[in-house]
């Protein structure tokens, strides 16, 4: 298997290419709860956090592409085929690759989440995660038109396919995400 990129370098492609920052946030919490993850399950956390880190990097630029043109891109560059499998996994209706491997299902189910998370927190008096409570994510859910981009069956699903609960899921995607609250724009404290 191909060496991966250090995290410097993943973070210099990935900013030459996505100019946002809620992208880029976006792209941290993604890695955050990758990481987390891999590290409960005894998986290579680097190689959870670029799967993470880079999933959406070309969507700026290339959105009716994304993520076929990032995953071409990335092994052009050297990226492990586990990284680019699980990118093409991360959104099966455009690539037809379903999430088979732990890896593929863990950046499955953190994608959509951390987009609800976040619009969750911003939305509270803190503005944070460092408040927000699985609940007050999962009652928000009910509400078709808060964060509407979300699909809300895909979160469910991509969490049962990685095979816990949702409650627990959105509870262990928060706390992935207050551990880098800074780099969410978000205040680490109540």
């Amino acid at each position: 298997m191909p060496a991966l990129p250090s995290r410097d370098e993943q973070l210099a492609l990935m900013h030459q290419y996505v100019e946002s920052e809620s992208l880029r946030r976006h792209m941290y919490s993604v890695e955050a709860a990758c990481r987390a993850y891999a590290r409960v399950f005894g998986e290579d956390e680097d190689t959870y956090g670029a799967a993470g880190l880079m999933h959406d990097f070309d969507y700026e630029r290339w959105p009716e592409e994304h993520p076929l043109r990032g995953a071409e891109m990335l092994r052009e560059a050297g990226y492990p085929e586990p990284v680019i499998r699980a990118i093409l996994a991360h959104y099966p209706d455009r690539t037809g690759v379903q999430p088979e491997t732990r890896l593929e299902r863990t950046l499955h189910a953190c994608d959509e989440i951390t987009g609800l998370v976040t619009a969750a927190a911003l939305v509270r008096p803190s503005r944070s995660v460092a408040d927000l409570e699985a609940k007050s994510v999962i009652k928000k859910m009910k509400d078709k038109q808060f964060a509407a981009g979300v699909d809300r069956d895909d979160v469910r699903r991509a969490a049962e396919e990685l095979g816990v609960k949702l409650p627990e899921h959105v509870q262990f995607v928060i706390e992935a995400m207050r551990g880098i609250a800074p780099e969410l724009g978000m205040s680490a404290t109540v």
